[in-house]
């Protein structure tokens, strides 16, 4: 699998990163550890987790495969910070003191001394911005963490923290930005993604296959061991499942038919090769899933279908992006 560099920093990851969201909750360990090794048999190098995941149990279930399925220097862990679903209720604190406490925990679960990546995972109007900075300093200082990017930012708010910490000596520059990015999901060409590569952040999408939608699995109805059945990811799946969503899955599937690939394949090769984009996120339910998409890393989509997709799923794009209607 190709390898790419993350921003402008000299980090190279897999230009497929594997997500573990349900992993110690919905995906067991035996499961967890097949789909580590089919990854790791196709080359894939970057891992992503959270602490949010599970309440920890996927940062656990991880680190208990460490070193046992792969030498802990042959992965990039990255993980995320400063939100948390206790109760089942959502909860954000980016504090320096919060982000700290979650870092130790994190590196008590995965059972290691650093984390290669570590991501802010959501803004906070509770926090300072600097105190919240500063806190990705302390981590890189104290050698616990290699490299720090955010999460689920906006346009002005990447900007800001990523023109912070170049703007002031000795601050450790942000390399990356992970957020939510398929043909279902474009909302981040009007503002995030031009912060991004102005400003030196790869662009790591999380849900490149529109939750589960663009697999075509959801154009004849639910299936009972879909996503969209599970009481913790139904509400997660609806919004793509309506008339406008229907109608990209369904050129993605003539796409797919016209080219002898399934319809995941041209939906992540599509996300994967776009501007900026250094690694999609994907997760599965299975390890014969997850190779079933891995396979997609072989796929270059031709110009002509590139388009067709371009058209069918383009935003909605006008003032300020677009500048003042001069006419």
């Amino acid at each position: 699998m190709e390898q790419r560099r993350v921003g402008g920093s000299g980090l190279q990851v897999s230009r497929i990163g594997l997500g573990t969201m349900t992993w110690g909750r919905d995906t067991d360990e035996h499961e967890a550890r097949d789909q580590l090794a089919a990854f790791l048999e196709a080359g894939g190098t970057l891992v992503d987790t959270a602490v949010s995941y599970g309440e920890g149990a996927s940062e656990l279930t991880l680190g208990r495969l460490l070193d046992d399925v792969v030498p802990r220097g042959d992965v990039v862990v990255a993980t995320k910070t400063g939100l948390r679903y206790p109760g089942g209720r959502r909860t954000v604190d980016t504090s320096r003191r919060a982000m700290l406490h979650d870092l130790e925990d994190s590196l008590t679960r995965l059972g290691t001394d650093h984390v290669d990546l570590w991501q802010v995972h959501t803004w906070s109007a509770a926090t300072p911005l600097e105190e919240t900075l500063a806190a990705l300093d302390d981590a890189v200082a104290a050698g616990k963490v290699r490299y720090v990017g955010v999460s689920n930012l906006t346009g002005w708010q990447t900007a800001q923290a990523a023109t912070w910490q170049r703007a002031w000596p000795d601050r450790v520059p942000l390399v990356s930005t992970q957020v939510e990015y398929s043909l279902l999901q474009r909302g981040i060409e009007r503002e995030v993604l031009p912060a991004a590569q102005a400003l030196g952040l790869g662009v790591l999408p999380w849900s490149p296959l529109g939750r589960g939608v663009l697999t075509g699995k959801y154009r004849t109805g639910i299936p009972a061991d879909s996503r969209a059945a599970s009481p913790h990811f139904s509400r997660f799946v609806e919004p793509y499942l309506a008339a406008d969503g229907q109608r990209i899955v369904t050129a993605v599937a003539t796409a797919a038919d016209g080219l002898g690939l399934a319809p995941l394949e041209v939906a992540l090769a599509w996300v994967r090769d776009r501007p900026g984009v250094v690694a999609p996120i994907v997760g599965a339910r299975t390890a014969a899933q997850l190779r079933g998409i891995l396979a997609a890393d072989d796929i270059t989509l031709p110009a002509e279908i590139r388009q067709v997709l371009d058209e069918v799923s383009e935003p909605t794009v006008g003032y300020p992006e677009r500048g003042p209607d001069q006419s």
